[in-house]
């Protein structure tokens, strides 16, 4: 029996599987490493292509003009009271009008110039005489000029309502006043509306 136990004894004191044990912690632990070096690899490559992509993005964006069909933006302008090109000077305008623009980034272009706007706007409604302002194709006549003023600030040249001066006409025959070219070029100005045209 002594021979039995002392086997058994030796047996129960070598500790059991201490190599494997260790082996697995190891590799454990060498897969806990390596799979957050992935992980921490995956996430900062998909941080980088998010953050080039976000840079991106807004140039182009800028350079792309608005999609057919994009519901327009519009900007009221402060109601302008002005004399008008009547004889006597007796008879003034009070005249309300709303920019229709093709994006929000106009919006904020023109809100900047808006001196240089209201300025232009002012000359334009003040050359023109009641008679002409009472009908409608004088009313019409004025919106394309006012959109041509406006997109003349901008930097866009589009078509106005008076026709060039021909040499012979008069007094100003040393210098006819330049005709604005007609272009098909887009201009973010996309039209003129009255909101109010009072003529006294």
């Amino acid at each position: 029996m002594s021979a039995k136990a002392a086997d058994s004894a030796t047996a129960t004191d070598k500790p059991k599987g201490k190599g494997k044990k260790g082996l697995v912690i190891a590799l454990l632990a060498g897969l806990v490493l390596a799979g957050g070096g992935a992980g921490g690899a995956w996430y900062f490559m998909q941080k980088k292509g998010h953050d080039a992509s976000a840079k991106e993005e807004p140039a182009h964006e800028e350079e792309a003009p608005a999609k057919p069909g994009a519901a327009p933006v519009y900007l009221a302008m402060e109601n302008m009271v002005l004399n008008l090109a009547d004889p006597g000077g007796e008879r003034v305008a009070q005249v309300g009008i709303t920019l229709e623009l093709e994006n929000e980034k106009t919006v904020e272009k023109i809100k900047t110039l808006m001196p240089k706007v209201r300025s232009g706007v002012l000359m334009l409604v003040s050359q023109r005489t009641s008679d002409e302002l009472l009908k409608r194709d004088g009313k019409e006549k004025l919106a394309i000029d006012i959109r041509a003023e406006v997109s003349d600030v901008l930097g866009y040249e589009v078509e106005s309502s008076k026709p060039a001066k021909a040499k012979g006409d008069g007094a100003d025959d040393e210098e006819p006043a330049p005709r604005r070219k007609k272009r098909a070029a887009y201009s973010p100005v996309q039209g003129v509306l009255f909101s109010a045209f009072i003529v006294q």
